[in-house]
């Protein structure tokens, strides 16, 4: 057991006012880098409902040709990438120096800031390839900031258990007393990976004013008396006197359900964003598109 696992007995809060669900949304297949075949769950109509989360893919395939082509290289500014590898391996290099090797449970957390050019590619060639990209939009003073990057290996993020087996990755945030392996100060995400055996439940407290979704990827949890099915995200409602997040996996489940809980404080400013581009006005997107073009992107 690492430094980064907890005991199995951390206690869950009792909520007076857990949220419901606002709406559950079943995400736009489709293709991105070389071809590389995903789900885009959360795209560009739901970013001011989900401010500061501009993105959500989910990928998963046992056939390489579903996955093979990677993502070469292409730019970003305005914004952080938070990929989470369940299953594979992808190599990372960038225009800023970086690289690094993404594998089962690690996360690669990327702050493009004022703009890097990079990749993203397979390190193998058959096998299940499965994970998540978010987009995690930066406040308008931190857009234009030097380019930042870290990988973190599966070990380094925090793990904690409860008493009824539920099992928690805490990415970022804090969960219940346990710090996850990243802070971020203005849009102060929350992102846990939380795994229920048939006929437990998950609390998890969340701050009235901050947005919050779930995504399902295996079999199915109840908020209140809705299901949430496998591979589809429900959106949960904002409620002024909200105190946070009930899950329970039914007992009906054949094996441990599994979920994303993200939350974050809205920023509550302007999104303009054209493709890999995200920034609070037009002006500054032509900017990007015309610095990227002359090389400036590093």
């Amino acid at each position: 057991m690492t430094s980064a696992h907890h005991p199995n007995h951390v206690p869950l809060p009792v909520l007076t006012q857990p949220r419901g669900i606002d709406h559950i949304v079943a995400g736009v297949s489709t293709s991105d880098g070389d071809g590389v075949k995903l789900t885009r769950v959360l795209h560009q109509p739901l970013q001011q409902r989900l401010d500061p989360f501009l993105m959500l893919d989910a990928f998963g395939s046992d056939n390489p040709g579903d996955y093979i082509g990677g993502f070469p290289n292409h730019p970003h500014r305005g914004f952080e990438t938070v990929t989470y590898m369940i299953a594979g391996r992808m190599r990372h290099r960038d225009s800023a120096g970086h690289e690094g090797l993404l594998q089962n449970g690690g996360v690669q957390w990327m702050t493009a800031g004022r703009g890097l050019v990079h990749s993203e590619l397979p390190e193998q060639e058959e096998g299940r390839m499965e994970g998540f990209q978010l987009w995690l939009n930066l406040p308008a003073k931190d857009k234009m900031r030097e380019p930042w990057y870290r990988d973190i290996q599966s070990s380094e993020i925090p793990e904690y258990g409860t008493q009824s087996g539920v099992h928690v990755r805490v990415i970022a945030g804090t969960s219940n007393g346990v710090a996850g392996a990243m802070q971020r100060e203005h849009t102060e995400p929350l992102y846990v990976d939380i795994t229920l055996p048939p006929g437990t439940e998950f609390s998890q407290e969340l701050p009235a004013d901050h947005n919050a979704l779930i995504y399902v990827f295996r079999e199915s949890v109840f908020i209140g008396n809705s299901e949430v099915p496998t591979k589809r995200m429900a959106i949960l409602a904002n409620a002024p006197d909200s105190d946070g997040v009930l899950l329970r996996a039914p007992r009906t489940n054949h094996s441990p359900a599994r979920v994303l809980l993200m939350a974050g404080k809205p920023l509550h400013e302007p999104i303009a964003q054209y493709g890999p581009f995200v920034m609070n006005t037009r002006e500054q997107v032509v900017q990007a598109v015309h610095d990227f073009q002359n090389g400036k992107l590093r």
